[in-house]
């Protein structure tokens, strides 16, 4: 066990000593190959994003020639036009859409916090995600589905040849959560779920600058430490 361990750099370290707690609370095993190890708080850099721009840029980008990133790239646009997080982005279903008065919107109860604070999420669509929307619409007819979801592994792996196809590739500076060192990484490869939500925070706050109306479309408890750092948040 700890010579697999050692194998792996330390930001797997984190996942790999989770997994092993899990395991001793649930009476798997006893044996704790982390127990002399310290691991100290990660260090959070600023959040980076992208613009409306390169956003809307990856929309409009003929993707036709490679149908599979022409769907996925549809499917990171829409998130970042409603700011879920993925595990909810993959929970959408027919019932979760609803329109009134002011329009057509997704609502849903964020899995993360259904326990502590279930509260319903409620983000009406823009003309963009209500067009990507109806391009599946007839593809799943006849089932619940509303989006043309893959594995998350290869939801992510194709984010990044989206961005690459559509030349978003500025260098950005990323900081490494366990030395605290920056490091400059083109926005391609580090392009991921998480930045759709992230985009859909930091290009709304920018506009609102009201943190609880963007907590409450982005479903982050309140006092969240994760929200706090984009109450700065700044283009990179």
């Amino acid at each position: 066990m700890q010579e697999v361990i050692d194998k792996f750099p330390w930001p797997e370290q984190y996942a790999k000593r989770a997994f092993i707690l899990w395991a001793n609370n649930q009476g798997h095993t006893n044996n704790d190959p982390f127990r002399k190890y310290s691991i100290g708080a990660e260090v959070y850099g600023k959040p980076i994003y992208i613009t409306a721009e390169e956003r809307d840029r990856i929309y409009s980008t003929d993707l036709s020639k490679s149908p599979m990133l022409e769907r996925q790239r549809d499917v990171f646009i829409f998130q970042c036009l409603t700011g879920c997080r993925v595990s909810d982005l993959y929970r959408l279903n027919k019932d979760s859409i609803g329109s009134d008065p002011r329009g057509i919107y997704i609502h849903y109860i964020p899995h993360k916090t259904i326990e502590d604070n279930p509260q319903t999420v409620k983000v009406y669509l823009n003309d963009k995600a209500q067009e990507i929307l109806s391009k599946y619409r007839d593809k799943f007819k006849d089932t619940p589905d509303i989006l043309p979801l893959i594995s998350q592994q290869k939801y992510n792996d194709s984010i990044k040849e989206v961005f690459r196809a559509c030349g978003i590739d500025r260098t950005v500076p990323v900081l490494n959560p366990v030395t605290g060192q920056t490091e400059h990484k083109s926005i391609a490869d580090i392009a991921s779920s998480h930045m759709a939500r992230r985009t859909f925070v930091g290009n709304l706050y920018k506009k609102v600058k009201d943190p609880n109306l963007v907590g409450k479309l982005s479903g982050h408890k309140e006092g969240s430490r994760a929200f706090a750092c984009y109450r700065d948040i700044e283009m990179t």
